[in-house]
């Protein structure tokens, strides 16, 4: 996701990361044990996650900053006009609360969110405008923005946290939203309210599901906040970084985490693109072996999009995904959680469906049960 080149919400230092974790061996903390976020999920469950309440509205003050608020529901209803799922062959996540935020965040920048002056009287939503890139939200009474905004980004966030531990159950998962890169421990930015990426991470950690994770980030921005958590972990989480160089955040603390860094000149089409993600897949999982891939699956890198400022084909964007998918779950047995994070165009959503459309028809994501589930209710 991305940021149009205006200042970002920031909480605390640019030193800001993960919390310190347990010692090994520690019994789980409360917030880890029969957590809320991870429902009860049925075999005839496609491992893809979503709930309409995902798609921000605001007054029509969404439509101010170019980001489609609906893309989300679009991707839905594609796939499920397209035969591919139902309501009730996917996964409706819970919104994470505060505790569950509370797993990376600290409590100033949770608090900055929601600022009252006194009890029941809003403090105007500065700290969300800036993260939103939506001015006029700084005018509106807090309670507003919480149910308009931020409740649906923690919807997402619940998501992707419920997603990474469907991918280790079934060897691959998608959350339709999420991949919300710009936000850190600290503060958020580029549309991005909670470190999602990093709180699935954190939640699989501290549950001791897994070890060592890798990102995978092919969203045009530098995905400056996972970054920033991090930075200090870089012996258990690495990052690949495939971006645009010459647009925001221009984060160069953040670069520092980075473990794999492929930076890109405005404009760069298929052929390269495709070839240096390939090159880099290859040498990542050569210098790592990860339990979990969490892939950010931006849609900015599309020709035409006004922030990210590449060049690649809707074809390109397709072969990608499956590049990725092929890499992870064929080659090498690494379950994989997609994330769809930015893209700033009305045909990004379309093109994200038909991506997962062939993965589908590749064998590289499948549900058998779900399938016939289908079949049956037809």
């Amino acid at each position: 996701m991305a940021d149009n080149g205006k200042s970002s919400a920031n909480v605390g230092s640019k030193n800001d990361k993960v919390k310190q974790e347990d010692k090994a061996g520690a019994p789980l903390e409360p917030v880890f044990k029969e957590n809320h976020l991870f429902v009860s999920v049925n075999d005839y469950q496609w491992p893809i996650v979503y709930r309409k309440e995902y798609n921000l509205g605001f007054l029509g003050l969404e439509k101010l900053h170019p980001f489609d608020s609906a893309k989300w529901g679009k991707i839905f209803n594609i796939l499920k006009g397209q035969l591919m799922v139902t309501e009730d062959t996917i996964v409706s996540p819970e919104e994470a609360l505060e505790k569950d935020l509370l797993v990376v965040h600290v409590q100033s920048y949770l608090d900055s969110l929601k600022v009252n002056i006194g009890e029941a009287v809003p403090e105007w939503s500065y700290a969300v405008a800036g993260i939103t890139e939506v001015p006029p939200v700084a005018l509106l009474p807090n309670f507003i923005v919480q149910k308009k905004v931020l409740k649906p980004l923690r919807f997402q966030t619940g998501g992707t946290i419920l997603a990474a531990k469907l991918a280790l159950e079934r060897g691959w998962s998608i959350n339709i939203g999420g991949g919300f890169h710009h936000c850190s421990s600290a503060r958020g930015g580029g549309f991005c309210a909670y470190a999602d990426i990093s709180l699935g991470i954190m939640f699989l950690r501290k549950m001791k599901l897994i070890k060592k994770a890798m990102i995978v980030d092919l969203d045009a921005h530098q995905g400056n906040g996972h970054e920033r958590d991090f930075i200090n972990m870089q012996k258990d989480v690495y990052i690949l970084d495939v971006y645009n160089r010459e647009i925001y955040p221009h984060d160069g603390y953040a670069k520092r985490g980075i473990s794999r860094k492929v930076e890109l000149e405005s404009f760069t089409g298929d052929e390269e693109y495709l070839s240096l993600v390939k090159r880099h897949l290859t040498e990542a999982i050569a210098e790592f072996q990860p339990d979990i891939v969490f892939y950010n699956a931006g849609t900015d890198c599309l020709q035409g999009d006004p922030l990210g400022r590449l060049s690649v084909s809707p074809d390109g964007i397709i072969q990608r995904d499956e590049m990725v998918f092929e890499w992870a779950r064929n080659s090498h047995s690494i379950p994989i959680i997609m994330v769809t994070s930015g893209g700033y165009q009305q045909k990004t959503g379309p093109i994200i469906a038909q991506s997962i459309l062939n993965l589908r028809d590749k064998k590289l994501v499948s549900c058998e049960a779900a399938e016939e589930y289908i079949k049956r209710s037809r």
